[in-house]
């Protein structure tokens, strides 16, 4: 058994987010574990750009408001306590709601060579906002 001392707060990258998104890892790929998990605070309107995940992705709300997007349009609003799980291969975002930030737990099975993230094209603005209209 092991204490692990908590990693500091990092700024999400401006080439995978938009807007100011801040990133606490709880867990990093060590094996034979390939579970990798953060903490993740997005400002209001901030959000992730499309992407997918080879083994999928769980998402855990544990603050404030969001949603998750997947390319067929559906939308699904997180609050806390929700869990969203995005299967393989699915492209998908997600971020806080226009004027609430939101927390969530990311958590992924990392690959043989990474974390198996497939990272795409911005979110565009009218995709944000037809999203958080539906």
């Amino acid at each position: 058994m092991e204490l692990i001392d908590p990693a500091p707060t990092s700024k999400a990258p401006a080439s995978l987010f938009t807007g100011d998104v801040y990133v606490n890892p709880i867990k990093t790929k060590a094996e034979p574990s390939r579970l990798i998990a953060s903490t993740v605070r997005f400002t209001p309107g901030a959000r992730t750009h499309w992407h997918s995940h080879a083994l999928g992705q769980t998402l855990f709300c544990t603050d404030g408001a969001g949603l998750v997007v997947d390319r067929k349009g559906t939308v699904i609003r997180l609050t806390p306590g929700d869990t969203v799980w995005t299967p393989p291969g699915e492209e998908h975002w997600h971020g806080a709601g226009v004027d609430c930030m939101m927390c969530h737990i990311a958590m992924l099975e990392g690959t043989a060579d990474g974390d198996g993230t497939t990272w795409l094209e911005p979110v565009t603005d009218e995709e944000y906002a037809r999203a958080d209209k539906a």
